[in-house]
């Protein structure tokens, strides 16, 4: 049975239409959008009965209906896909959308964008062109004697590959080297839907050449390679080396494909990553084709890109699916412009993920100290600042298990500070006009500067105090 005392509050909600021809309400229609404007109208007039249903004093809510319906028109026209900053420490950070593009990338990728482009149209010869040129002559230069291609990602360049070299065919691969990335994505599963055939040799920790060799029969179309970019077998383990496996698929003619994942283009043991080994490498020690990540340690966009030998690179171009994989003129722009950088040897001061990798830990100890006295005089009895020495990690299915050493710096509610502590902290800041992304450990919000540009710096600083320091303290 309704309450008595909550039917007359109800009547007083004014109905859609009446809302709908408010002055202020008609100017979000004319701006946004009628059918936008009257989806919010009806939604914010249904939360206000349901508001009223539950609480017959929440009368009110009836003042602010416009205010309520302007601000969830904004809501829905705010995009989602906004800009962070990304406190974490986790460089490759899928989550936050991987490698942040150089300065070059991004002015190539506007300017590819805002205007016409010789996508595919040969300037020289005056004729239609290829739009895999672009790439191919800064990948030619840096894989010499090798031919490459590029497409969406690298699961596109794994799947290219497979369908390729083995539809129908059995593939080799060892059971420690079946691998389940981010988002259930396995490589089983790319294998069936490429055509390949699964043929799984060895064990989980144990894999020998011979394993190889004893599977190799009149249906095989490939031995494939695996890196295992986001996790490590340790303890008692054996895998055979590519070098060894290039000999083996030489002898029994069969083409070896080595998915290295990370797209790591030079040896990074001085910055602490030691298991990774660079596309060069792979090539050197015979693989008949490597494939890897463009936005990952070779920090441009989204991409994934196949070198090795031109005929082999020549069928799978030929491929009708390699239209289907292709990049778009933008991705294009943004890797050729990457590319350039690692050409001149730059990438250590344009790219943003080498910056942020090469970063060493004197220096982002001088930047925390520098940061934490300022945030500390801006939320004193607040907050307690302190500095802490931690890890950044590579992340993004790069270098697993390889800290890169970092200070941090350390937020907890100083004693009689009111509030939701660190939890309500990392929500406010999530929901501030550019979100901020932390990390949360033993009851104390972190901060790694590594993932931060210097220019940003004061950026997070307002939003920190924004978000942690009470109205009127500042």
């Amino acid at each position: 049975m309704p309450r008595p005392t909550s039917a007359p509050s109800r009547r007083r909600i004014p109905s859609v239409d009446s809302l709908l021809r408010r002055e202020e309400i008609a100017a979000l229609a004319a701006a946004h959008g009628h059918g936008l404007v009257t989806a919010a109208v009806r939604a914010i007039v249904d939360q206000a009965r349901a508001r009223l249903d539950s609480d017959s004093k929440a009368s009110g809510i009836l003042d602010d209906l416009p205010g309520m319906i302007v601000r969830e028109v904004a809501a829905r026209m705010r995009s989602t896909l906004r800009r962070v900053l990304n406190a974490t420490g986790v460089v490759v950070h899928t989550n936050l959308g991987r490698a942040p593009l150089s300065a070059a990338a991004r002015e190539r990728v506007a300017a590819a964008a805002s205007s016409w482009c010789a996508l595919e149209y040969d300037l020289v010869e005056g004729k239609r062109g290829s739009r895999s040129s672009h790439l191919e002559r800064c990948l030619r230069l840096m894989f010499p004697d090798h031919a490459a291609l590029a497409v969406n990602n690298n699961a596109a360049a794994v799947f290219l590959a497979l369908h390729t070299l083995s539809a129908g065919r059995e593939t080799i691969i060892s059971r420690g080297e079946l691998v389940e990335i981010g988002g259930s994505f396995r490589i089983p599963d790319v294998m069936a839907a490429s055509g390949a055939l699964l043929r799984e040799v060895g064990t989980t920790n144990r894999t020998r050449l011979d394993d190889y060799g004893a599977a190799i029969g009149p249906r095989t179309g490939l031995i494939l390679k695996v890196h295992t970019s986001n996790y490590r077998i340790v303890g008692f383990t054996q895998q055979a080396g590519v070098r060894e496996l290039a000999e083996l698929a030489a002898l029994r003619g069969l083409p070896l494909m080595v998915d290295q994942g990370s797209g790591c283009l030079r040896d990074l043991s001085a910055a602490g990553i030691r298991h990774e080994p660079t596309v060069d490498r792979l090539l050197a020690d015979g693989a008949t084709v490597v494939t890897f990540s463009g936005d990952k340690l070779l920090g441009g966009p989204q991409a994934g890109v196949l070198v090795g030998a031109p005929d082999v690179i020549a069928r799978m171009k030929a491929s009708p699916l390699y239209r289907v994989l292709r990049l778009d003129k933008m991705a294009i722009a943004a890797l050729e412009a990457t590319l350039d950088s690692w050409l001149r040897g730059a990438e250590k001061s344009e790219l943003p993920v080498q910056k942020m990798i090469a970063a060493t830990a004197g220096e982002l100890a001088q930047r925390a100290r520098a940061f934490s006295e300022k945030l500390g005089r801006r939320l004193r009895g607040r907050a307690v600042v302190e500095l802490v020495e931690g890890a950044s990690r590579v992340g993004g299915g790069a270098a697993p298990e390889e800290d890169l050493p970092t200070t941090l710096v350390s937020l907890r509610p100083a004693a009689g500070a009111r509030g939701d502590g660190v939890e309500g902290w990392e929500e406010a800041l999530r929901g501030a006009p550019v979100p901020v992304i932390v990390r949360i450990a033993d009851g104390t919000l972190l901060l790694d500067l590594r993932t931060v540009e210097p220019e940003e710096e004061q950026e997070l600083e307002e939003a920190l105090a924004a978000c942690l320091a009470p109205a009127g303290s500042e």
